[in-house]
């Protein structure tokens, strides 16, 4: 994978879930710059995923590309889902969803690593 774009997804990420963790905590509603947080992982998941495919069909990995595609689409469903559901959310729970989503995007890439670098099967 290409160490930049996946360094951007896991700072990203990480900033999400560290400050959905605080708003969580203080017992407030997803707001706008939490919002914008969240719209910045996605495009950083969507360059994920770009690249990702790029660079299967152009090298020769020993890698399952059904699986690695699949890991890839779950990815960037799951920050979009995420501000969907916090948004319905009146309480704090709302950003605790994207606490949890977050964290499932750094869980996602770090099995994308793996299987890039045939660690994991």
């Amino acid at each position: 994978m290409l160490l930049p774009v996946t360094i951007a997804v896991l700072v990203c990420a990480s900033a999400l879930a560290v400050a959905s963790g605080i708003v969580t905590a203080r017992d407030r509603r997803a707001g706008t710059g939490l919002l914008l947080l969240a719209g910045v992982t996605e495009l950083a998941v969507v360059a994920q995923l770009v690249a990702g495919v790029v660079l299967l069909t152009s090298s020769s990995h020993d890698v399952s590309a059904a699986l690695f595609i699949a890991y890839l689409v779950g990815l960037v469903v799951v920050v979009p889902l995420a501000v969907f559901w916090a948004l319905g959310e009146p309480t704090r729970w709302g950003p605790g969803v994207l606490t949890v989503a977050a964290l499932v995007v750094l869980v996602l890439v770090a099995r994308l690593h793996q299987l890039w670098s045939g660690t994991g099967a």
